[in-house]
C-alpha cells in the first residue's frame, strides 16, 4: 500500500497520517464501535488496539477493572505501594538504594522508583562509581543486576490468596524490545510457592488480577492489573471469569490452557506507518492465528505511545503456532508503509516496509 493510497482513506486530503477515516480505523483494530471514554467503561485504561478483546464483555455498573497502571494505582489506594520498585526490591532483600547512596559493587541497574507510563522506561546500566556520579538522576534508584529468564506472570487473587497463575516467557532483543512471548501451558510450582508467600504478605486483602514481571525468579515490577496483550490466549471465558472475580470476589474458570505465542513487530522510531485494514483482516484468518493487534493509534502523536528505546512497535500477532505467527509477522512487515519522508526498516528479521525497499 502506497502513501497515495493512504490519503484516499482520509475524509479530506491532508499531508498528515493522523486524520484517518473512522471506518478504516475501526477495521484496522477489528472493532465494531470506538471504545467509550474511560469513565463510561468497566475496563478503564484499554488501548485502542486491544479493545477488540473487551468489546461486548458486560461489567456491572459499580465495577471498574483497571487495565493500565494509572488506573490500577487510582483504584487501589490500599495497595499502591507495590508500584514503588524500590519497595519491591526491599521486600525481597535485593541490594538497592536511591541515587546518592553508593552500591558496594558494580554494575547495577538504574531506573525510576515509580513510573506508571511504561514501567520499564528510563532504565540504564551503571558500571562504575564515576558513571553513577555523572548520571545522578533525581527519582531514580539502583538495584543489583539480575540475570536469567524474563517472566510476565498473571495471578488471580482472592483476598490476597492466589487462585490462578499464568506464566509467559519473553525472548529479549536489544533496546528493551522482545522478539516474542511464550504463554506457557504449564505451572512453575517452586516459583509459585515462593511468590505465594510474597503476595499473601504484601497484597493481603486484595481481590483481582495482578501482573508480576520478574528476572531470574526475582520480582522487578508488580502491576495491579492484567497483561492485556494476550487476553485471548488465556482461553474462552477467561475475561468473563475476571469480571466475576471483581464483582463477586470469587474465581471460577474452566482452565483448558494450551501454549500460545505473542509475536512482535518493531520498526524505527520517529516515522509514521500505515497498513491496509483489509490486508490485516485477511491475515487474521490465517490458521493458527488467534488475533492481530496494530499497536498504535494513527490519530495520536508518536511521542504519546509508550514504546521501548529499541523500536516503535507496529503489530503483535497472537497465535497458537509460533511459525505461523512469524510468517504473518513477515507479511505484515512487507505490507506496512512509512508515510513520512524518511521510512525505516522493520525489525525482528522480517522484510522492511515496501516504501523502504522502494527507496522512498
Amino acid at each position: 500500500m502506497s502513501a497515495d493510497a493512504l490519503i484516499s482513506l482520509r475524509p479530506v486530503a491532508a499531508a498528515s497520517a493522523r486524520t484517518t477515516s473512522r471506518d478504516a480505523l475501526l477495521r484496522l483494530h477489528n472493532l465494531r464501535e470506538e471504545p467509550p471514554p474511560a469513565e463510561r467503561t468497566g475496563f478503564p485504561g484499554v488501548d485502542l488496539w486491544r479493545w477488540q478483546y473487551f468489546e461486548g464483555v458486560r461489567v456491572p455498573r459499580s465495577i471498574r477493572i483497571p487495565i493500565d497502571d494509572p488506573w490500577g494505582w487510582r483504584l487501589n489506594s490500599q495497595h499502591r505501594r507495590v508500584y514503588e520498585k524500590l519497595f519491591i526490591c526491599w521486600s525481597q532483600s535485593v541490594a538497592s538504594a536511591p541515587h546518592g547512596v553508593a552500591p558496594r559493587r558494580f554494575p547495577v541497574f538504574s531506573k525510576p522508583i515509580v513510573n506508571l507510563h511504561g514501567m520499564g522506561a528510563g532504565g540504564y546500566t551503571i558500571r562504575s562509581a564515576e558513571e553513577l556520579e555523572a548520571h545522578f538522576t533525581p527519582g531514580h534508584f539502583w538495584m543489583r543486576m539480575l540475570t536469567g529468564r524474563h517472566l510476565s506472570t498473571d495471578v488471580a487473587l482472592v483476598g490476597g490468596a492466589p487462585r490462578w497463575w499464568r506464566h509467559t516467557v519473553g525472548n529479549r532483543l536489544p533496546g528493551g524490545t522482545f522478539d516474542d512471548w511464550v504463554v506457557l501451558a504449564r505451572h512453575l510450582p517452586r516459583l509459585e510457592a515462593r511468590w505465594d508467600r510474597w503476595l499473601r504478605e504484601y497484597l493481603d486483602g486484595y481481590t483481582g488480577i495482578v501482573n508480576l514481571e520478574s528476572i531470574g525468579g526475582v520480582i522487578i515490577e508488580c502491576h495491579l492489573r492484567m497483561s492485556e496483550q494476550w487476553v485471548d490466549l488465556n482461553g474462552p471465558g477467561w475475561l468473563e471469569s475476571v469480571v466475576d472475580l471483581y464483582a463477586r470476589r470469587r474465581w471460577r474458570f474452566d482452565d483448558r490452557r494450551r501454549t500460545g505465542y505473542s509475536v512482535v513487530l518493531f520498526a524505527a522510531h520517529g516515522r509514521r506507518y500505515w497498513i491496509d485494514p483489509d490486508a490485516v483482516r485477511v491475515l487474521r484468518a490465517v490458521p493458527g492465528v488467534s488475533s492481530i493487534q496494530i499497536t498504535f493509534d494513527a490519530r495520536r502523536p508518536l511521542e504519546q505511545h509508550a514504546m521501548p528505546p529499541g523500536g516503535f512497535r507496529l503489530a503483535i500477532v497472537n497465535c497458537w503456532d509460533r511459525e505461523a505467527g512469524r510468517r504473518v509477522r513477515a507479511r505484515l512487515a512487507r505490507l506496512f508503509t512509512a508515510v513520512d519522508d524518511h521510512p525505516g526498516p522493520a525489525n525482528n528479521g522480517a522484510a522492511p516496509p515496501r516504501s523502504a525497499r522502494a527507496g522512498q
